[in-house]
Parts: C-alpha cells; structure tokens; sequence
C-alpha cells in the first residue's frame, strides 16, 4: 500500500522559513518523480515543484522560484522541501505526491497534507 506521510507545517511569520518532509513507503521510492502541489483556501490545486527519479533535475513554479529547494534522500524515501522568504500568499495545505513515472508527470497518489500559514 502506497503512504505518503508529510510533516513540518506550521505558523510563521512572512520573510520566515519552514522544512517539510513527506515520508514515503509501499513504493520503490527511487524509481519515480515526486512533486509538491499545495491548495489555498478557497482555491484549486496548484503544482509547486518537482524532481525527477536521481534527484538531478528539478523544476518550480514560477510562484516559489529562488525561494523553495526540493530535495530527495532515496535512502530514507523523504521528499523534501525547503521553503524560505515566506509570504502570506504562499498559505496552504502542502501535499507530496508521487508520479506515474522517472519524470515529471500526473500523480496517482498524494498524501494527507500539512498545513502552512504565513501571517503576522
């Protein structure tokens, strides 16, 4: 059974930083792409970044580049991400999932969650 299990939300305050971490199993985790895609409130869902099977080549959106850093440790099947000069819009529930393939592609599983609010 594939489980995505994501963690590190939180309260900051805008320009703050925050680390998420999605713990996978059920999965060879190395084998695919992972993204992070987040949904404000009141608002669709909305692809954050990715980062192919190797960890080599990573995208984002235009919304979070120079900000956020997605990373893979294989060995530990963690996705991460690294979110710094936070800003009130980026307020969301941040999930993790997994593609249907080595590259960037749909996703066929996606986690629970973790809540990020960016507010003074």
């Amino acid at each position: 059974e594939v489980q995505l299990v994501e963690s590190g939300g939180g309260l900051v305050q805008p320009g703050g930083s925050l680390r998420l971490s999605c713990k996978a199993s059920g999965f060879t985790f190395s084998n695919y792409a992972m993204s992070w895609v987040r949904q404000a409130p009141g608002k669709g869902l909305e692809w954050v970044s990715s980062v192919n099977s190797g960890g080599i080549t990573t995208t984002y959106a235009d919304s979070v580049k120079g900000r956020f850093t997605i990373s893979r440790d294989d060995a530990k099947k963690t996705l991460n991400l690294q979110m710094n000069s936070l800003k009130p819009e980026d307020t969301a529930v941040y999930f993790c999932a997994k593609s249907i393939s080595a590259w960037r592609s749909p996703y066929d599983y996606r986690g629970q969650g973790t809540q990020v609010t960016v507010s003074s």
